[in-house]
């Protein structure tokens, strides 16, 4: 029984990322290809995945980039339509823009003892505007989720992180279960035999 309860462990270990990561792509799939009413299967995703190639091509072009540019302050000036457009084309520029923003991972201190710490990415380094000195903006990642917390923080209780931002997003979003693959360094101090397994 429990050779059984072993291969149904190890089962879901496979099975469940591989299905869920399968079941996310078709779901965005047929989200995406629902919104043209294309006789075949697939033309709607083909689309909009062409249409964001050209534009990202005409974009490159002055005249082209003149035109977004217009509509840019034409959402700027709509009262409603400015904070959801801003907010999104902000968001989407952190991930895929030239200027991302989640580029600068730290470990916050959040007690006065500096032993208990939140990972996250400064977004902002200077607050100065916001009538907010010494201190910066930070986005603590929630993990298993696709929300965050922005938090302010005093300059002083925040430390650089040297590690991959994609590796400390990952490990953020993961619970802290994500893996991390590692490199054997001969330089590195390795643990010290125990005496009586000699």
């Amino acid at each position: 029984m429990k050779k059984i309860s072993q291969y149904f462990l190890q089962g879901l270990a496979v099975l469940v990322p591989v299905v869920a990561t399968a079941y996310v792509i078709y779901i965005i799939f047929t989200k995406i290809d629902g919104m043209f009413s294309f006789a075949i299967p697939g033309a709607g995703f083909l689309f909009t995945i062409g249409l964001i190639l050209v534009m990202g091509f005409m974009t490159s072009n002055l005249l082209a980039n003149r035109v977004v540019l217009l509509v840019d302050r034409l959402f700027a000036k709509l009262p409603l339509v400015t904070m959801i457009y801003s907010s999104i084309k902000d968001l989407t520029h952190a991930f895929v823009g030239d200027k991302k923003s989640f580029n600068k991972p730290v470990q916050v201190a959040i007690d006065a003892d500096n032993k208990i710490h939140l990972l996250g990415f400064i977004t902002r380094d200077d607050l100065s505007a916001f009538g907010v000195a010494n201190s910066v903006a930070v986005y603590l990642p929630q993990a298993y989720n696709f929300a965050g917390n922005l938090i302010i923080v005093d300059r002083s209780r925040v430390s650089p992180l040297t590690a991959d931002p994609g590796a400390v997003m990952k490990l953020i979003i993961s619970g802290g279960v994500s893996a991390q693959k590692t490199t054997y360094s001969p330089l590195a101090p390795q643990p010290e035999a125990d005496p009586g397994q000699q």
